[in-house]
């Protein structure tokens, strides 16, 4: 069974219009609600980073799905699950790695209980006001990918780590992630026509393919070194051409073409079926 076929059979059974972007948009409440959940030994190895460093990615991440809605981070609940050994340092490091992390946002609440293996569950909240909202639904033939910033960086730091590495950029890179407000807000408080934006958590390739697949289109993009890399986490977005001239520092990737043999299509390669790309699955066909 795979991630995406779980997905599916979710959205069946709850008949769910919620379910298909990072955030739910509960837009007669003005917010947009996310979950992660991070679990040790899959996510992260206790002996690879400071609590310090697990608080502070385990905040970041969460804050990145509601910037890539659109949205201004408002308030977290953080969960914790804890074997016997975890200590008060353990406790005092990671919510100080968390504070650290916010970007304006609050911790506001939250629980703790007993696990064999250290597991962190947080819901992240967002405000709609002053800004429109983002959906993978949203790209428009015609309409230009652009992005910001370096990518494989992450993926590059995990495999310093694998490999016993000493590299402490790509170290911090993967441990100490950054976030680009800046590319967020200035799309979402300025643009008026609906609009595509994922980061590239799971790796730009497969940020492309999911809002080419969730918009019915065709994404044709040129390779970027890292695309097919995780825990990036930039922000990708699908916007009009004309927009364009309103952001700084941003690089064209790809365009928006009417849906034809694929989904999408890197330097003249096709993809049609997500497991072609090759990146991260929690669940891999036949487990």
């Amino acid at each position: 069974m795979k991630e995406t076929d779980f997905i599916e059979i979710i959205k069946r059974v709850t008949n769910n219009e919620y379910i298909g972007d990072d955030c739910a948009y509960l837009k007669d409440l003005g917010i947009v609600v996310s979950q992660d959940n991070l679990a040790e030994d899959i996510h992260f190895k206790l002996d690879w980073c400071s609590p310090y460093q697990l608080g502070y990615k385990a905040v970041t991440v969460n804050i990145s799905d509601i910037l890539a809605s659109g949205a201004k981070p408002l308030y977290l609940t953080v969960a914790l699950s804890l074997p016997p050994h975890i200590d008060d340092y353990f406790i005092e490091e990671f919510y100080k790695g968390a504070q650290s992390g916010l970007r304006g946002a609050k911790i506001i609440g939250g629980d703790i209980t007993g696990s064999d293996k250290v597991f962190i569950s947080i819901t992240a909240i967002g405000s709609d006001t002053g800004r429109k909202i983002s959906s993978r639904k949203n790209a428009k033939v015609g309409y230009v990918v652009v992005t910001r910033g370096d990518y494989g960086l992450s993926s590059r730091g995990l495999s310093e780590l694998m490999h016993g590495g000493h590299n402490a950029d790509l170290i911090k890179a993967h441990l100490e992630p950054s976030v680009d407000m800046n590319f967020a807000f200035d799309i979402s408080e300025n643009i008026k026509e609906d609009y595509a934006m994922m980061d590239t958590s799971d790796g730009l390739a497969d940020a492309l393919f999911k809002i080419a697949s969730a918009s019915g289109v065709t994404i044709k993009s040129r390779y970027i070194e890292g695309m097919f890399g995780a825990e990036d986490y930039n922000l990708v977005a699908a916007i009009p051409e004309e927009f364009l001239s309103r952001l700084s520092n941003c690089y064209i990737v790809g365009k928006v073409c009417e849906r034809t043999d694929c989904i999408l299509e890197i330097d003249g390669k096709k993809y049609n079926d997500y497991d072609e790309l090759g990146v991260y699955n929690h669940f891999k066909e036949g487990k």
